[in-house]
């Protein structure tokens, strides 16, 4: 949502609420909650799309289910001063890092990581190295999450080469990397 959305009202917000908490309700039932008709509760949907305030809907999946085994987290810290462009330029070739953000503090930026394995997790990591900008990275590695219903809890893509779910967990829940 940027600074120039439109502002929204209590009912919207209360829309919002029921669509986060399942997307998969109907617009009679969340209407039905929020006291308008189905009707209305799609229009006041669809205006939210528009503006941008709901960016869409997604499935939480059990990041294990997909073949994310292993989650880390990687401080990345750079040579110099590298922009924010370069560096969303050099996430986007690893399908491994599931969230990328500049951060303040001594880390230039800190990514999330899901991998098959701790093997495929190392490879990742060395890929990432290899770029010449980068300086170093420190890893923390993921062994469980304490609110498993979070959205850092599930996984939005496939592990890359198909990787099943089969095979030793090696942390007990896989999670987004940041």
């Amino acid at each position: 949502m940027n600074s120039r959305t439109p502002p929204f009202d209590e009912l919207d917000r209360k829309i919002i609420t029921a669509l986060m908490a399942n997307a998969r309700r109907s617009f009679a039932e969340i209407g039905a909650d929020v006291g308008l008709s189905a009707t209305a509760v799609k229009r006041r949907v669809d205006r939210l799309r528009e503006t941008g305030v709901i960016t869409g809907f997604t499935a939480t999946v059990q990041p294990s289910a997909l073949g994310w085994r292993t989650e880390a987290y990687v401080e990345v810290y750079c040579e110099g001063a590298a922009p924010p462009r370069r560096l969303a330029e050099v996430v986007r070739n690893h399908p491994e890092i599931t969230a990328a953000m500049t951060v303040t503090g001594g880390a230039d930026a800190l990514l999330h990581v899901r991998a098959r394995d701790v093997e495929h997790f190392e490879e990742v990591l060395e890929r990432i190295r290899t770029e010449p900008f980068i300086r170093k990275t420190i890893s923390v590695m993921v062994l469980s999450h304490l609110i498993p219903e979070s959205p850092e809890a599930g996984a939005n893509q496939m592990a890359p080469d198909g990787a099943g779910a089969a095979g030793p967990t090696v942390a007990a829940d896989a999670a987004e990397l940041r």
